[in-house]
């Protein structure tokens, strides 16, 4: 087997099957979709129709770590995307581009209210999106890489409409809308302003998963939590402003930190971003190596693949370079997703047992095959 000091290489993580539990659609495009789409639209404010210099553009202006400065980018994605077809074609590339980098199940999220400025309807809005992941999951079986994905209908927070989106997350969700979130900037908008929302999802046995912990601490997250009954978490980085660590390197847990462990709450933790927001200082600060240690319920993400320059498989590579993570430690992160995921237990479990471990085991043997002197 792979030893546990051996890191894998680029071409093993590219190929080793992943769960992604927290992506944003709009923050996702490619650069040339964007550009192409704004000379459809007639949207003139890009910074710049130069595909290459468009896609430096998008990460450098992220790279202000400033959550909220990080949020202005979208005004660009979400200017055009305002169209059916524009969601279709959006929807179906990220599709593709996912399973093209090895990931095997996706929940996918993005906001509806912020498609409606040319008279699109919410339900219109959802089912376009729904019709682009579906034609993109063709494309990518038709090219060899299967990938399920799933959405997750999120509502701004600084916004008064999240009865609404949870609603419309409800009427949709035997057509592929996995569960619902609150999104946008935590300061000044704690997750309880949307209490209402949460209360209809959990009458209705809906799933749901609140951002919290990024740009704000301990008391966001234990407002999702305690008063609102989130599943998992967005993000969920300042956990560690609850954990004391000793000169010995032993750990101290506080109560939120401990309850957080013990009930196995699921973390969706994003390196690149978490980096660009703010809210870890680099990828070899991330406290994502200490929750990882501690056995937290910790998963890998991408946020926002435009904006950080990023791919589930960059994420994996720079954890790798900075921790020395192996393939052991990715198939760990990836069950922790796959048990995390808005996904009926059965389709989990299946995707447990005849697609992640059997993908992971195949990278092993191939391993100890190719290296010499091993037996």
């Amino acid at each position: 087997m792979l030893g546990q000091s051996e890191r894998p290489t680029p071409a093993q993580i590219r190929r080793a099957p992943k769960v992604l539990l927290h992506d944003h659609l709009d923050g996702g495009l490619r650069p040339s979709t964007v550009a192409e789409l704004a000379a459809e639209s007639g949207y003139d404010r890009l910074p710049t129709t130069d595909t290459a210099e468009l896609g430096r553009w998008f990460r450098d202006a992220a790279d202000s770590g400033s959550l909220e400065r990080y949020l202005e980018t979208f005004s660009h994605t979400v200017g055009v995307m305002q169209t059916r077809e524009a969601l279709v074609r959006v929807a179906a590339e990220a599709a593709e581009d996912l399973a093209a980098d090895g990931v095997v199940y996706a929940e996918v999220r993005y906001a509806p209210e912020l498609f409606q400025e040319r008279g699109l309807g919410l339900d219109e809005i959802v089912e376009a999106v729904q019709e682009g992941f579906a034609e993109g999951e063709r494309r990518a079986a038709a090219d060899g890489n299967r990938v399920i994905v799933r959405t997750l209908l999120c509502a701004m927070r600084q916004n008064a409409r999240a009865t609404e989106i949870a609603e419309l997350a409800v009427r949709h969700r035997d057509a592929g809308v996995a569960g619902f979130d609150i999104a946008g900037p935590e300061a000044g908008f704690p997750p309880t302003r949307n209490l209402d929302a949460f209360e209809y999802l959990r009458r209705q046995n809906a799933h749901f998963t609140i951002h919290a912990g990024e740009a704000f601490g301990l008391p966001s997250i234990w407002e999702a939590i305690q008063h609102c009954g989130a599943e998992r978490l967005g993000h969920g980085v300042r956990i560690v402003d609850d954990i004391k660590v000793h000169d010995d390197g032993s750990a101290e847990l506080g109560r939120l930190a401990q309850y957080v462990r013990d009930r196995r709450m699921p973390l969706e933790m994003c390196p690149s971003s978490n980096v660009q927001t703010g809210a870890a200082e680099s990828i070899a600060a991330h406290p994502i190596s200490l929750l990882r240690r501690l056995r937290f319920r910790v998963t890998v993400n991408t946020d926002n693949r435009l904006m950080s320059g990023t791919s589930m498989s960059e994420e994996f590579e720079k954890l790798s370079e900075a921790f020395g993570y192996t393939l052991d430690d990715m198939q760990w992160f990836t069950l922790n997703a796959m048990k995390s995921a808005f996904l009926p237990f059965d389709e989990r479990i299946a995707l447990i047992d005849d697609v992640i471990k059997p993908g992971y085991a195949a990278l092993r043997s191939e391993h100890l095959f190719r290296t010499p002197g091993r037996a």
